[in-house]
């Protein structure tokens, strides 16, 4: 539901609305009741079979997306994780849907109104949980209150958090319903990621008191900081400082040995005008907590760079660097700033060799490395 925003939204309004209100506490309450109410409704039409064999096919279609998109981001151009996805989906779509259904093999599950409900409920409430501890922020309070609730202690994708627990589900749901491992499977991966959020949150704090005490040594003044681990993984760390004129940025990995290193780049409010009143960078410094940055590309377009994700380099060495970024519209001086497209990740041409290079970065530095 969630990203359905962009079929109806303009760029810049669906980038408020993603984690809004389909994320807020109300809406995990009304929504559990309302989808709990419409699944009992449909689990008891004598139609509810092919309802949830079409519901099965959606899904896997939708999932289906979620792997070319992560597969774009770490190999572009690849096809073979789809390639292989396509058959195993559609033979698992036909021996535990068509085949069980055809077969006469096809119950209802057994519960009531209030199971559904539930159901919906926790399915909400930890999902909207988890994606506050991304960077990305969640708007918990809606629509009483637009704050982004933001911990930023996991990566919006972490493969160590997802696939153990999918192993674990896809393990569980081999078994009957009545069978002792269903629920022992199904704990273990509740468990499992239980523990590596409380190990991200561990990492987190130690990252920041990291920060801390190497601007003290290094004598640095800064109004606020702020840190978030590199996608993928939860070694390699982003920190953004607010210097005042500038802005400092660095990389530090757990697994480093050697001190952290600052660059300054600038905050680039010359090259924006109405800086205070123009709306359009309203929502932006609204979206990215204040931490903006503002570039010329080559081809002479403006880019702004929610700073918060950090850049891939540590330095923000050119405008591709960054890797969240918005290109604006210069319509004039007296005129609000155009909003033409948000991009996250490399650019295409440049992404094996940026992403290969982040996970070579999240190993660590030694002395004997160049100094980064």
């Amino acid at each position: 539901m969630d990203v359905l925003g962009k079929f109806f939204l303009s760029e810049l309004d669906n980038l408020g609305f993603h984690r809004g209100i389909s994320h807020s506490l109300l809406f995990c309450v009304l929504g559990a009741l309302v989808f709990g109410w419409v699944t009992h409704w449909l689990y008891r039409s004598r139609h509810h079979a092919w309802m949830a064999i079409a519901t099965k096919a959606a899904a896997a279609v939708l999932i289906g997306f979620v792997v070319n998109f992560i597969t774009q981001i770490a190999s572009p151009g690849g096809w073979w994780p789809v390639a292989l996805y396509i058959p195993l989906v559609g033979a698992w779509l036909g021996r535990h849907s068509f085949y069980r259904y055809f077969k006469g093999d096809w119950e209802a599950p057994n519960a009531d109104l209030k199971g559904w409900v539930l159901l919906f409920f926790w399915g909400f409430l930890t999902h909207t949980l988890l994606d506050c501890c991304t960077t990305y922020g969640t708007q918990l309070f809606a629509p009483f209150s637009n704050i982004r609730v933001a911990w930023g202690t996991i990566a919006v994708a972490d493969p160590l958090w997802t696939f153990p627990f999918l192993a674990c589900l896809l393990v569980a749901a081999r078994f009957a319903r009545e069978d002792r491992r269903r629920p022992l499977w199904n704990g273990i991966g509740l468990g499992w990621c239980c523990f590596y959020l409380a190990l991200t949150a561990l990492n987190y704090s130690q990252v920041h008191r990291t920060f801390e005490e190497a601007l003290a040594q290094k004598g640095m003044s800064y109004e606020q900081f702020h840190i978030t681990p590199t996608i993928f993984n939860n070694l390699l760390w982003n920190v953004v400082v607010d210097a005042g004129d500038d802005y400092l940025l660095a990389q530090y990995s757990i697994l480093d040995e050697i001190p952290i290193t600052f660059h300054p780049v600038a905050k680039g409010r010359e090259l924006l005008h109405n800086f205070d009143t123009d709306e359009t960078l309203k929502e932006l410094r609204w979206f990215s907590a204040g931490y903006l940055n503002a570039v010329r590309r080559e081809d002479g377009s403006l880019q702004l760079n929610d700073l918060r994700f950090g850049t891939f380099s540590g330095r923000g060495e050119n405008a591709d660097d960054y890797i969240f970024r918005f290109n604006l519209i210069d319509r004039g001086p007296d005129q609000t700033y155009g909003f033409e497209r948000a991009q996250g990740g490399p650019p295409d041409l440049k992404a094996e060799d940026m992403m290969i290079g982040l996970f070579k970065r999240a190993g660590g530095l030694s002395p004997e490395d160049v100094p980064y």
